[in-house]
């Protein structure tokens, strides 16, 4: 840990606000929270609507003044029905077609990267790497 680095207590992080990766305000830190027989803590979070909500400690990017989440990956699922076309081809089907000429692909794997606008660059997801 860096000298400039310090742990952060409850105290410091209750009443915290919680932004998403697209900077939109998700609502203020109330509590710190533990799960029986798992590891790590969860944030609960009450959006401006009253609504509580768990955030786990992993989907925390950055917090210092605020607390940053991580960008939310989709996930592709590999179930694959046996009349259905293999999932590669059903995940490039399901992606509306404006999105699929704007969006670059990945100059080693051919498939759509993905924009991390906190680097400012372009990433895909299969090989593990920026271009």
């Amino acid at each position: 840990m860096e000298k400039t680095d310090k742990p952060l207590t409850r105290d410091a992080l209750v009443s915290m606000q919680v932004i998403d990766a697209k900077g939109r305000l998700i609502g203020k830190v109330k509590d710190v929270a533990f799960a029986v027989g798992k590891m790590g803590i969860a944030l609960t979070v009450e959006t401006e609507d009253g609504e509580t909500q768990n955030v786990a400690w992993e989907e925390v990017q950055a917090a210092s003044d605020f607390i940053i989440l991580k960008p939310q990956v989709v996930q592709q699922s590999t179930y694959q029905p046996q009349q259905q076309q293999p999932v590669q081809t059903v995940t490039q089907s399901v992606q509306p077609a404006q999105q699929q000429s704007t969006q670059p692909l990945c100059p080693t794997c051919s498939r759509p990267l993905t924009w991390i606008p906190q680097y400012q660059r372009w990433y895909c997801y299969n090989d593990k790497k920026y271009v």
